[in-house]
């Protein structure tokens, strides 16, 4: 017994001597040198001294150092931690454009497709007649193939009735696509209304939403277009992003303005080491 007792006391005689405790190293270079992974089972607390533990920080804080020779410290920062199975939002794309489209006016006929599918090619004029809004192509990059998309595209849309007191309407659709394949559409119609104050000049805003699940990985390029469906009366004319060439003023590419936000949301996910 004696010779146990003798052999702790050694042992901690060492130890204060030395000062410098190794786990896994026979050779310490700090104070405690730990060589291994490490599990630490309750809090971690720093700030201590002989008479008092330490800080062990309040919840969502993270542990920031202040330099050599100086304690860490806890600190808030504000940061959105995603936890594993949450979606995150990667990026946001947002374009504009004030030129639009003009080229659907008065003397052009509808195409007479009243309905889309998903995946129907932009440049198939079976599908429709697209024409696109150049000023909203984006290009983006996938890089988790379990992701959202969110489209929100808005735009002006007039026209104007070759007789202010006769109403007229204009059937019209836009639609997204995403490497010339449509993802989404919705059609619509702009009627002007027989009042001869507005000189047959009717405004009406369209707006576009739609989410996508599960974009393949790689490299996509979205593109906004809009077709001319039916007109009641050929001569009217009729604008996407931009006013009509007679609208007196009363509107310019500016209050008619298309804008395009997309945003990249990907799932989370984090590799376990073992």
């Amino acid at each position: 017994m004696k010779k146990i007792i003798y052999c702790c006391v050694a042992g901690l005689l060492s130890f204060y001597a030395n000062a410098q405790v190794g786990i896994g190293t026979d050779k310490p270079k700090s104070m405690l040198d730990v060589n291994g992974k490490t599990t630490l089972r309750k809090e971690l607390r720093v700030g201590g001294t002989s008479d008092q533990v330490g800080n062990a920080g309040l919840n969502g804080q993270v542990l920031v150092s202040q330099g050599e020779n100086k304690p860490p410290v806890w600190k808030s920062l504000n940061v959105s931690f995603m936890e594993e199975g949450q979606y995150k939002l990667i990026n946001s794309y947002l374009s504009s454009d004030q030129t639009g489209i003009t080229n659907l006016s008065d003397g052009v006929g509808g195409d007479n497709v009243y309905t889309n599918s998903v995946g129907d090619d932009i440049t198939d004029a079976s599908k429709g007649k697209w024409t696109t809004i150049t000023g909203l192509n984006n290009t983006f990059t996938i890089k988790n193939g379990k992701n959202r998309l969110t489209y929100q595209f808005q735009t002006g849309i007039e026209m104007r009735a070759p007789v202010s007191t006769t109403s007229q309407n204009v059937r019209f659709a836009c639609g997204v696509f995403r490497n010339g394949k449509l993802v989404a559409v919705r059609p619509d119609r702009i009627e002007s209304n027989n009042n001869a104050a507005k000189n047959g000049l009717q405004d009406y805003i369209f707006t576009l939403n739609y989410t996508e699940l599960d974009v393949p990985v790689g490299t996509h390029k979205i593109e906004i277009g809009c077709r001319k469906i039916t007109s009641s009366n050929s001569g009217s004319q009729f604008t996407i992003g931009s006013n009509v060439q007679t609208s007196n003023g009363q509107s310019n590419g500016f209050t008619l303005e298309s804008t395009m936000k997309m945003d990249v949301i990907e799932f989370v996910s984090y590799k376990t080491n073992n």
